[in-house]
């Protein structure tokens, strides 16, 4: 251990730094939907980057396909995802990442960053997950500075849609994923401090409900109500919590209708599922598609389905085990007490899980109250938990701990 300290004490020169960053960076809004907004996140990210002197190129994004007010797919354009890379050569490579959107839109009133008196920094994207890049960014300049650094490659990859579910770069991070040994992503970690071990996997979906419009008044009875309709298929569907442990299906949103003189002809309901194992995924799809069945014997009623599970449950595999213990043993050099407990929320590491990627997804700051306009950090975890992504990386490096996991298992 002695040997990392002057390299590890470092990080404390930087704080101002990081500080610093964290106030600029989170100030732009960068919204899932915000292009213009994710772009100049990008650029910040690329001058924080540009002492590690790696490889930087971006990959353009395919547009996201969302169902329209009017039941009609439309296409979405993405931000791009930003990858930067050193020693691709190297015989043992390290994925970083995070995401650079946030839940927060344009024209979202949650748009400052401020420290509060109970030495908090509250503001959007502090802890998910801007505050997690600065310090990743910090983490690999100390490796670079160090020694050991040529004995391993490194890869960061950035997207812009992961608050909204991957959907363009889901592809990006499976190639990654596959060419890298072991991963570390910048979520946040819980307030105490401790990691997320096994994740919930998640599907977003959307029905789309056709009915027949008509008079209220002269002609109630020839109409076809598609509101009655989708609220039955919600009882339906609302009706399987409870039914398989740990599966949860939320519906959370609605719409349809408009005047109250006319049978409305078109709802529209968007819900949410949470599986904690693989095999739940056709469970829950079997009786998605009877719920649909049923409805659409209703007479002149047409129920349309659309959506997929789009994360997969991140179970914990030998590998990540050893990961989560290299994570713990590093925790306790610097005066950690950490521990990892399972969580309903998911996130990019469910998608490096299940390409077979060993990863600890949520070694950013610890921070809280996240996806509200609440959300804070605690500002010294941006050097406490730069130290512990620099110490694994430097004991990655100089071969004190031996990644002998073959990749894509």
């Amino acid at each position: 251990m002695i040997k990392y300290i002057p390299y590890l004490d470092w990080l404390e020169s930087q704080y101002e730094l990081m500080y610093q960053s964290l106030f600029e960076v989170c100030d732009i809004n960068s919204g899932s939907f915000n292009i213009e907004g994710i772009g100049k996140v990008q650029k910040y990210l690329e001058k924080l980057a540009k002492p590690l002197n790696g490889t930087i190129s971006e990959i353009k994004q395919k547009p996201m396909q969302v169902v329209n007010s009017r039941g009609r797919i439309e296409r979405i354009n993405l931000g791009n995802t930003l990858i930067i890379k050193k020693r691709p050569e190297a015989k043992l490579q390290i994925l970083l990442g995070g995401h650079m959107d946030t839940v927060f839109p344009v024209d979202s009133p949650f748009q400052k960053t401020e420290h509060l008196e109970n030495n908090v920094v509250k503001g959007p994207g502090v802890a998910d997950l801007k505050g997690g890049l600065i310090l990743m960014f910090k983490a690999l300049e100390v490796l670079e500075r160090s020694p050991w650094a040529e004995s391993i490659g490194w890869e960061v990859v950035l997207n812009p849609d992961e608050e909204i579910g991957s959907p363009g770069s889901a592809e990006i991070l499976k190639a990654c994923a596959k060419r890298n040994d072991l991963g570390m992503i910048y979520e946040p970690a819980f307030p105490d401090g401790n990691l997320a071990s096994d994740r919930k996997g998640s599907g977003n979906f959307t029905v789309v409900c056709r009915g027949k419009a008509v008079h209220a008044g002269r002609e109630f009875h020839n109409g076809r109500n598609a509101i009655r309709a989708i609220s039955d298929f919600i009882q339906l569907i609302d009706d399987l919590n409870g039914q398989m442990d740990d599966v949860t299906i939320n519906p959370g949103y609605i719409q349809g209708g408009g005047a109250v003189n006319i049978v409305p002809d078109l709802a529209i309901h968007k819900f949410n599922v949470r599986i904690a194992r693989p095999e739940d995924e056709s469970w829950v799809l079997d009786r998605l598609k009877s719920a649909v069945s049923k409805i659409n014997k209703k007479d002149g009623i047409n129920l349309e389905l659309h959506g997929h599970f789009n994360r997969k449950p991140k179970i914990i595999t030998d590998s990540n085990q050893f990961l989560f213990d290299v994570v713990q043993d590093c925790g306790t050099d610097l005066g950690m007490n950490l521990s990892y407990r399972p969580t309903g929320g998911c996130c990019d590491g469910n998608n490096l899980a299940s390409a077979g990627l060993p990863n600890i997804d949520n070694i950013g700051v610890r921070g809280d109250n996240i996806h509200s306009d609440e959300e804070f950090m605690y500002p010294e975890s941006l050097v406490e938990r730069a130290k512990l992504s620099a110490l694994i990386l430097m004991k990655l490096a100089y071969g004190e701990i031996k990644w002998n996991h073959k990749r894509g298992l």
